[in-house]
This record gives C-alpha cells, structure tokens and sequence, in this order.
C-alpha cells in the first residue's frame, strides 16, 4: 500500500517530519517498506540567492569565491563553489549553515583551501529534483530573493510504501492510515463530508438481480449527462503519486476513492448494459470474458460475476470487461458499489492468477459500511469534474453482513493484562482516537469498566484481549516499565523429549552432520516422491495456503533429500545433514503427531581430496541410527531387512513401530532410483527414528565419567551355531546378559562383539556359525585365569540352555 503524505494531509494535519512519521508507522503496527521523495523535500535554510560576484580563489583552479545576497535586508554571505555554468546575476537555490540536504548532508560554515564558505549553492540533483549534477540550478524566472525554496516549489511529496498484514484491511486506503497517525500525534481525524442525495424513481437500469451467497449488500447509482475528460491537475498528481495511472475523469473518480477509503468501485457504461438489469450470479463453467488488460478468459461455475441479460461484464471484485467499460463516448453511468465475501473473490482471483487494486482490498474484508460512503463520494466527484445528474433512486439490494460490535472491558483487565499500572484516562483516550465509542457501564463494580462500541472497519477486534493490544500499540511499547518476566514454558528445557533432541543434535553435530529446519506443511508430491500413497489423502489440509503447503509432512528424509537437491542445484555439496522435529502419521483411524529424528548421509567420494577416506556404508547409517537410540534410552532393536520402496532393497533394514511400540527405526542406503529421479547426485545413506512422544522412555540417570583401568583385561572367543535367519545382534545381546550374570558382579565384562560369520561346508544346511570375543576386566586388580575360566564356563552353558550349539 502507497501512501502520499500530501494526500494524507487532506485528512489530519501532520505538523510532524517525515522522518518522525516513518518511525511512528512501525510503532503502532505498520511496517514500512520504502520511502520516496518526488520533487523537493522540505529543508530548512534553503532560499533564493543572487550571485553578487565572482573572483578565482587563489589557490584552486577549479574553485570560485561568490559575494552571494540570500536576504533582503542582510549583509551578502560568501561562499565557495566549483561550478562554472553561473554567472554574476543568476538566481540560484543557496543552502545556508544548518540546512540538511538530501543523504543527511549537513551544511557547515567550512574552509575551502583556506578561504571560508559560509553555505552551498545547489544543482538540482543535490536537491533532490533530478539527476542533474552538471552545475548550478539556474532559476531563470527569477523569484524573490530570500524566498524560500519549498514555498517556490510546492509539488514536492513524500509516498510511503506499506507493508501490512493480511487483518489490517482498513489501512488500505489513505484515510485508514491517517486515522492511525491522527491516534497516535493526538490529532483530529478529518473525513470528506459527502453532499450526494438519493434521487426517486427508475434510475438508467430497471433492476438488479442478486442470486450469488457470496453476495449479501449490493448498491447501484445511476447519472446521467457525464462529459468524459482528463481528469484536472489535482487528480491526476494525486493518482500517479502513489504509481496510478490516470485514464479519464470517471475512472480516476473511482480510482481515488478506492485509494482513499479502502472501498472497490466500478462504474458501467449505462448504454452498453444489454436487458436495461444486472445481474449478480454465479459464472457457468467455461464462460468467457475479455478482461480490462485485454486477454480472455475462461470462468468456473465457483466465480461470482456482474453480468446483463447476456454476458459477463465483471470477475466480481477482480477486474472488469471490456463490454461496458467507460470511454470517451460514454454519457450514462451506473456506479457500482458492493460488498463481496472475501473468500469468493481470492478464489477467483487465484484460480484466473489476476490480481488488482479491488481484490487486494475485498480479500481482507473490505468494510460493509462503506459502500453507501464511497458511493456518495463519487458521486460528488463526479459531479464536480465531470458533471451529469442522479437520476432516480440507488437500487439497493440486501443489507451489510455485519455492523458495529460492543466489547465490555475494564481498567482493571488492561492493568492486569498489560502487567502496570496506568490511569483509565489514558486507557479510554486511546480507544476514542481509534474511533471507538465508549459508554461507562455502572453494572460492574470495577474502576473504568466500558461497552466499547468497535466500528465495522475492524472486524478483526471482537475480544477485551484484542482491546487490549489497540491500547498498548499506541500507549507505546516503549514506554513499558521494566520488570522482571516469569514464565513457564509449554516445553521446557529439561522436559524429555527437548532433553534428547539435545544430545541427539550434539552427538551428530559432533559428528560432522549440519542440522536443517524445515517447514511441517509440505507439497504432496514430497509424500508420492517417497511412496507415502496410503497417507496423501489422510493428511491433505482442508484449505491449504499455498499449493506448495498443501500435507503435512509424514517424514523428515523427503525434507533432507530435498535440500541435499537445493544445494547441489546451487553448487554447493552437503554430505552430511540431520534434522530433528514432528511428523504425522495417519492409523486406525486417526491422525497421530510423532516425534522424529533423521539423518542423511553420502555414501560415496564427492569432489576431489587429497586422501581418499573410508566411505560409509549401511552398517555406519545402522550403528548411528543405534547410538540415537541409546542416547533416549531405547532397548536395543532386533533389525530386519525393510521393503519400503524408498530404501534401497537389500541395502536398508529396521525395526519396531512406532504405533504399537515404544520406537520404530529404518536405516541404510536409499532408492538410487528416486534419487536419480530427484536429480540428486551420488549414493545417500539415510536414518530415521520415529516414536510417540508420550512413550520416550525415562532416562533420568546423569552421565557420569567412569575411568579407564589400569590392569590388563582378559579375552575369551566363543563360536555358536544358530539358524540362519537369526539376527547377529540378537544373539550377541543373549549373549552379553549371560557374561554379566557370570561374574557375578566381581569383575565387568568390557564388551561383546562378533568378528566372525560362517556358513557353508561342516555346518548343517540353515545353520551359521557366529563367533564373539568377550573382553573381561577388573578395575582394582589382574585377573585370575580360574575366574575368568569359571565365568567362561558358566556363559558356555547358558548359550546351551538357551538352544544355541558351542562350537568347540
């Protein structure tokens, strides 16, 4: 939204700077984008000067030294300049010591090689009014000395571009805007006062005929005798202030009071409405219209039109048709103005990718009760400029959807709420300059308790809490007193699942991964890319924001597969990424939030190195997906190969769910094929881990540092034949519970790990041979062969009681 500050001018007199409204702006909610000075800002200390003389200063070539006359009744100043297209008599703007020129250049009293300049003369880009640096501005009408420069050239504005949130629709328009700045410099807010008078009688159509939902309150005025023009001077300036461009005085109108009161107007051609009615309906599928910039377009039955009795002639709410617009044949109008539902018109405009000043403004709620104010404004307008007459009474069908509301609130909230303590003097003088009416009510015993009537224009303040932050962004945040803030957070620090992502993140950090954060709304295509069929409609979004975010997310991998694709797109090469966060997944019915964590790792050389390092492989993805495991406390999973069409068959594994148990975990090498199908480059490892929340195991054992012993250990190697199917590591976890409970706690067993895997010739047909090396130690002493021999014994024929054979 562009905003000129000589517009807003004709609205509440702004004594203030520029600067000072643009600091104000932000404060009280309204960002600003940009600032932009169109002719000559205002200075101060900048006049009209006569050069008096000339001399060649003495020691620089380039240099003059100037007897310069600023005043009518001081003595003439002197001052040094390098330009050399002036002569002695020219008029010219001098900037005297203390004027501030454009780019906060500070004029100074100041030696130039040694002799003094008391001021500056100016070219024009100095000034700010064009790009002219070539020497002097030479004022060839030669004004009055001493006049000031602002007063010469009056044209000068300043337009501010805004940039505002989607619930502040009423500062869309100029006199939105100038409400706010009148709240918050204490000054009077100044609205148009309109003059226009229904007429009686049959205007220029018989009727209107609304048969669209999505059209509660429409109106229609009729005038007649309009001479089609330019717009005068004044219009003109004021339209392309802000980047309109101005067409014929009709339109201008229409335009103007759209910028000045949020309002969207349109006005018809009366002669071109074919049927002598209108009709507000819904469009039939593939209906077309030839929109105002002059392309076709084919409609939905889902958009809502202005039509006569045989076509289109308005998208209601985007943009008009060529049928009926006004031209320079035109002398019969019918002014428009309606109030739309925003959701129909951003469908609209959506689904035809055409967006203009009016479905900006109907998308974000457009106030109903305006469209009788706007109207009449225009019609003064038009009158005025463009002349004609009313003829007949507006045709007037339906109602506003809604009106003014009332809020019961009290000073007492507002302190408590705001967490200090102010008079309820200020808290009602801040509801009042917003426009806000207040009646005291006596029924509540509390200090300033008011009905706070809200008018329609803020349809987004319906609660006391919303009053609340009305008061407290004009009291001004600034002025809050400081205090020391308690609160408890929805998740803290030390609650579990924090806890582990904590280390979960230092442990791959440690390890070379970079972490992403990525958005939980998702594009479908993320959930087929990996083959998430089952889940695409169950986790759909009813009314997605964009098509991009349109699902959530039933896995963090598609997400870190996708960047690992971003960077290499833009040269650059990760080969280790992990996020952690929350996914969904749908079950039984229901859709379940999950705790997640996942990694991405690449499996081959990437780019050139002067050494060439062991790459990792499935057995790395599986033995950190293991320690992620461990580090939240989670039993030791029994892997199985995994058939996920997104995991590399044969090359992947996992375990659990995470639906019916505490965890579930995948790990190993991903498609080639899906990754060669998302154009990304190279063998990726990736890991997963999955489980609910609410079923992180207890892990409320500190880490403590245990040291290293002194004493040797000692090392016993045993063989077992088992099935073939049988997973290592279940055998090698029996395994290690055994060799604990044989040393019956007099000594610790360090580790047990497999080193060697047999099958083939002198084994029995689904049968392998697993060989594991215990490591016992003791902390204090030397072990004794006897224990160790009788531990060694006792793990031997727990393996036999539990079925597997010892091989000797």
């Amino acid at each position: 939204m562009k905003v000129s500050l000589n517009w807003l001018n004709n609205y509440v007199d702004l004594d203030a700077s520029v600067d000072a409204i643009c600091e104000a702006l932000p404060m009280i909610g309204l960002e600003v984008e940009a600032v932009e000075t169109k002719g000559l800002p205002p200075i101060d200390n900048l006049v009209v000067g006569e050069v008096l003389s000339r001399e060649q200063h003495p020691d620089a070539d380039r240099l003059g030294v100037c007897m310069v006359k600023y005043s009518p009744t001081e003595e003439p100043t002197q001052i040094v300049c390098g330009a050399t297209n002036y002569k002695v008599g020219d008029r010219v703007p001098v900037a005297l010591v203390g004027a501030k020129l454009p780019g906060d250049f500070k004029i100074k009293k100041s030696k130039l090689r040694g002799v003094e300049s008391n001021g500056m003369m100016c070219s024009a880009k100095e000034l700010g009014m064009g790009d002219d640096h070539s020497g002097l501005m030479i004022l060839t009408d030669r004004p009055e000395i001493g006049t000031s420069m602002n007063d010469l050239f009056k044209d000068s504005d300043t337009v501010i571009e805004l940039e505002l949130t989607a619930n502040r629709g009423d500062c869309l328009s100029h006199i939105g805007v100038a409400r706010e700045l009148a709240a918050y410099f204490g000054k009077k807010l100044k609205t148009p006062v309109v003059k226009t008078m229904a007429g009686q009688g049959r205007g220029l159509i018989d009727s209107v005929e609304v048969t669209s939902a999505t059209c509660p309150y429409y109106t229609a005025w009729s005038i007649k005798g309009v001479k089609i023009a330019e717009s005068p001077e004044w219009l003109k300036k004021a339209l392309t202030a802000i980047g309109q461009r101005p067409i014929n005085n009709v339109v201008d109108v229409t335009n103007y009071v759209l910028m000045e009161t949020g309002q969207p107007l349109h006005a018809f051609d009366a002669g071109k409405i074919r049927g002598g009615k209108l009709l507000v309906r819904q469009a039939t599928d593939g209906e077309p219209i030839t929109t105002l910039d002059e392309k076709q377009r084919k409609l939905s039955a889902k958009m809502m039109v202005i039509a006569d009795a045989e076509r289109p002639l308005v998208v209601a709410g985007v943009m008009g048709s060529l049928d009926a617009e006004v031209d320079g044949a035109t002398t019969d109008i019918v002014l428009e103005s309606a109030w739309f539902e925003p959701g129909s018109v951003r469908w609209s405009s959506r689904r035809l990718n055409l967006f203009s000043d009016s479905s900006h403004r109907f998308t974000r709620d457009v106030d109903p009760a305006g469209v009788d104010y706007a109207a009449k404004r225009a019609i003064d307008l038009i009158l005025e400029i463009a002349g004609g007459e009313i003829i007949g009474a507006p045709i007037v069908v339906g109602q506003a959807p809604r009106g003014d509301r009332t809020i019961l609130i009290t000073g007492d909230y507002v302190r408590k709420v705001c967490g200090f303590d102010v008079k309820d003097s200020e808290i009602s003088s801040a509801f009042v300059s917003l426009g806000f009416a207040l009646e005291n009510d006596t029924s509540v015993q509390a200090d300033g308790a008011w009905q706070v009537t809200v008018p329609s224009f803020r349809p987004e303040v319906d609660r006391p809490i919303d009053l609340v932050e009305e008061f407290i962004r004009l009291y001004g945040t600034a002025r809050i007193p400081t205090s020391a803030v308690k609160a408890t957070g929805l998740t803290r620090d030390d609650a579990p699942l924090a806890k582990y992502n904590r280390a979960a993140a230092n442990l791959l950090s440690a390890n070379g991964f970079a972490e992403c954060s990525h958005y939980t709304l998702v594009d479908g295509d993320q959930l087929t890319a990996f083959e998430y069929e089952d889940q695409y409609a169950n986790l759909k979004l009813a009314n997605p924001l964009t098509s991009e975010m349109g699902h959530l997310r039933a896995s963090l991998i598609p997400g870190l597969v996708r960047a690992v694709q971003l960077n290499q797109s833009r040269g650059n090469a990760p080969t280790q990424l992990f996020e952690t966060g929350r996914v969904f997944r749908y079950g039984e019915g229901d859709i379940f939030e999950i705790a997640s964590l996942a990694f991405v790792w690449r499996a081959d050389a990437a780019g050139r190195q002067w050494r060439e390092r062991g790459a990792p492989d499935f057995y790395s993805a599986k033995a950190m997906a293991e320690n992620l495991l461990g580090l939240g406390g989670f039993a030791p999973q029994d892997w199985d190969t995994t058939n996920h069409p997104a995991w590399q068959e044969g090359q992947s594994g996992g375990a659990g769910c995470w639906f019916t148990g505490a965890v579930m975990v995948r790990a190993g090498l991903l498609s080639m094929a899906m990754l060669k199908e998302m154009e990304v480059d190279g063998l990726w490892l990736g890991g997963e881990i999955l489980f609910r929340a609410d079923r992180l195991p207890k892990n409320d054992k500190a880490t403590r540092f245990a040291g290293f012993s002194d004493f040797p250990g000692s090392e016993k190697d045993i063989a077992l034949v088992v099935d073939s199917g049988l997973a290592a590591e279940s055998v090698r976890s029996t395994l290690a519970k055994a060799a604990k409970e044989s040393t019956a706690g007099a000594f610790d067993v360090d580790s047990v790990d497999v080193f060697d895997v047999y099958a083939g010739e002198g084994l029995p047909e689904g049968k392998k041979s697993l060989a594991f090396s215990i490591r016992y130690r003791s902390p204090e002493r030397t072990l004794k062969d006897k224990e160790v021999n009788s531990a060694f014994d006792a793990v031997q024929k727990a393996m036999t009681a539990v079925g597997y054979q010892v091989r000797s």
